[in-house]
C-alpha cells in the first residue's frame, strides 16, 4: 500500500469529522439563539416599585410593630439607598445589649427575585397577616412575643433588610435579567474586606466584580454599618440559582476550611436540625468554600463571622433549577410556576421561624452576654462609622444627619492627621537646622 493510499482516505475521514462537528456547533449554536428566555412572571413576583410599596404599607398598617427606615450612601457619583425593617412585640423595658438579635438580608443579588418574595412573606407572618403553614397560632405567639427590635422588650432583636440591592434589581426588571450586580457593576458579595480582591483561576469579571476596594460601594457600606452598631448573634444572607439547588453554608466562603469547636457544633446542630426538619436532608450542609465547589472572597458572611464576630453567620441557597439554560436566568434563579413558587415560601418561611426559636437554645450562655467586641483592627472609616451608628441608635438621630456627619468628621480627622505629620516634619527640619547652623567651639590644643 502506498503513501497515497493512506493519505486520501485519512483526508477524506477529517473532512467528514470536520463537516460533522462543525455542523454540530451550528446546530447548537442556533439552538442557543432560538431559546426562549423566560420573562419576569409579574403575576407571582412584585416589581421593585411595588414591593418597596407593599413593604410601606404594611409597616403603616402595623406601626405598632413593625418600623421602617431608609438609609441612603454615595460614592464618586453613585447612589444607593437601603430600606430596613424591624419588627418589635413590646412587652416590657429591658436592656437591648442583653437581648438576642438577628440580621437577615435578601436580595442582595438583583436577579434573584425569589428572595425579596421570602422577606415580605417573613415580614407578612411577623404583622400577623398570613400564617406559617403546619404550624398552629399559639406556638406562633410565642415564637412572635420573643421577636423583638432595639428599640424595647424582651429577649430577641431582629432587622430584615428586604432588598439590599435595589439599583441591580432595577436593571433586572429593565430588560437584564442575567444581571447580579449593583447599578455600577460591582458584585455586592466580593466588596467586603475578608480576603478581598482574590481571583481564582476561573474567576468571571462579568460575575464577580470586586470593586476598585472593600467597601468601594454604597450598598456595602450601609450594611457594614449596620452589622456593627447592631452586633447580631445571628446573620443570615439568602441567595438563590446555586446548581446544588438547596444550600446551607457556613464560613468560610474563601478557603476549604470548617470551623472547629464548640460553635461549629452548635452552628451545625442547627443546620442538621432544619435540613431535617424542612427538606429530609435535601440541603447541602457545610462550608461555602469546601461545599459550593469554588471559593468565593470578599463576601459578607465570612466578614460577619471574622470581623463583626457574629456567632451564628450563615448563607441560604433557597432556589436553583438545574434544567434550565445558562442564558435563562430567570427560570434558574426563581420559580417560574405558582406551585412551585408557593412551596418555596412555605418551606423557607417556615424554617427561618424554626431557626428563631433555636437560635437561642443553640447558642447556650451566649444569649445571655453581651456579643463580643471588635478586637480585630478596624479600619478609621469603620471606626467612625461604627461610632456614630451607635450614637444614632442611643439618641434617635435621622440617618441623614449622620451620614453628612461622618462625612465631615472624616474628613476633619484625615486634615488632623496631615497637619500634624507636617508640623512635626517642620519642627524636626527646624531642629535640625539650628544644629548645623550652631558655631562649634574651638578644641584646645
Amino acid at each position: 500500500m502506498g503513501l497515497g493510499d493512506v493519505v486520501v482516505p485519512l483526508a477524506l475521514s477529517i473532512s467528514i469529522c470536520f463537516l460533522s462537528c462543525s455542523r454540530d456547533l451550528i446546530f447548537v449554536d442556533a439552538k442557543e439563539q432560538n431559546l426562549t428566555v423566560t420573562p419576569i412572571n409579574y403575576d407571582l413576583y412584585h416589581s421593585s416599585g411595588k414591593f418597596l410599596e407593599e413593604i410601606k404599607a404594611l409597616v403603616h398598617r402595623h406601626s405598632d410593630m413593625l418600623a421602617m427606615e431608609t438609609i441612603k450612601a454615595g460614592n464618586k457619583g453613585y447612589g444607593a439607598e437601603i430600606t430596613v425593617v424591624t419588627y418589635s412585640e413590646r412587652k416590657r423595658e429591658t436592656d437591648e445589649r442583653s437581648k438576642f438579635r438577628i440580621l437577615l438580608s435578601f436580595g442582595q443579588h438583583g436577579r434573584e427575585l425569589i428572595t425579596t418574595e421570602l422577606a415580605l412573606r417573613i415580614l407578612s407572618i411577623l404583622s400577623g397577616e398570613q400564617s406559617l403553614p403546619n404550624m398552629d397560632q399559639a406556638s406562633l405567639n410565642t415564637t412572635l412575643d420573643k421577636l423583638v427590635i432595639k428599640a424595647s422588650s424582651y429577649c430577641r432583636c431582629n432587622y430584615v433588610i428586604p432588598m439590599e440591592n435595589l439599583n441591580g434589581r432595577k436593571l433586572v426588571e429593565a430588560g437584564d435579567l442575567c444581571e447580579r450586580r449593583n447599578g455600577r457593576g460591582v458584585d455586592l458579595n466580593r466588596n467586603w474586606s475578608v480576603d478581598w480582591g482574590k481571583k481564582e483561576k476561573d474567576y468571571d469579571p462579568y460575575e464577580e466584580n470586586p470593586g476598585t476596594a472593600p467597601f468601594s460601594e454604597p450598598e456595602a457600606q450601609i450594611m457594614r454599618k449596620l452589622a456593627i452598631s447592631f452586633e447580631p448573634h445571628v446573620w443570615i444572607n439568602v441567595h438563590s440559582g446555586m446548581e446544588a439547588s438547596l444550600a446551607l453554608f457556613m464560613p468560610y466562603d474563601h478557603k476549604n476550611t470548617t470551623l472547629d469547636g464548640l460553635l461549629l457544633k452548635r452552628m451545625n446542630s442547627l443546620l442538621e436540625e432544619v435540613n431535617n426538619l424542612h427538606f429530609q436532608k435535601r440541603c447541602v450542609v457545610g462550608s461555602g468554600g469546601g461545599s459550593v465547589g469554588y471559593f468565593a472572597h470578599g463576601t459578607a458572611t465570612d466578614f460577619m463571622y471574622d470581623v463583626v464576630r457574629v456567632p451564628m453567620s450563615f448563607t441560604f441557597e433557597i432556589y436553583g433549577d438545574v434544567t434550565a439554560s445558562s442564558r435563562d436566568c430567570f427560570k434558574m434563579f426563581n420559580p417560574t410556576d405558582k406551585t412551585s413558587y408557593v412551596r418555596v415560601l412555605d418551606e423557607w418561611s417556615t424554617t427561618f421561624f424554626t431557626i428563631f426559636k433555636l437560635g437561642p437554645l443553640r447558642l447556650g450562655d451566649i444569649n445571655s452576654k453581651a456579643p463580643a467586641k471588635l478586637d480585630k483592627f478596624v479600619s478609621i472609616d469603620e471606626y467612625l462609622d461604627g461610632y456614630l451608628m451607635e450614637r444614632r441608635n442611643r439618641y434617635g438621630k435621622k440617618m441623614e444627619v449622620l451620614d453628612l456627619g461622618m462625612q465631615e468628621i472624616r474628613t476633619y480627622f484625615r486634615l488632623f492627621l496631615l497637619s500634624s505629620v507636617l508640623l512635626m516634619f517642620m519642627f524636626c527640619s527646624r531642629i535640625s537646622k539650628s544644629k548645623s547652623s550652631r558655631p562649634v567651639p574651638a578644641m584646645p590644643l
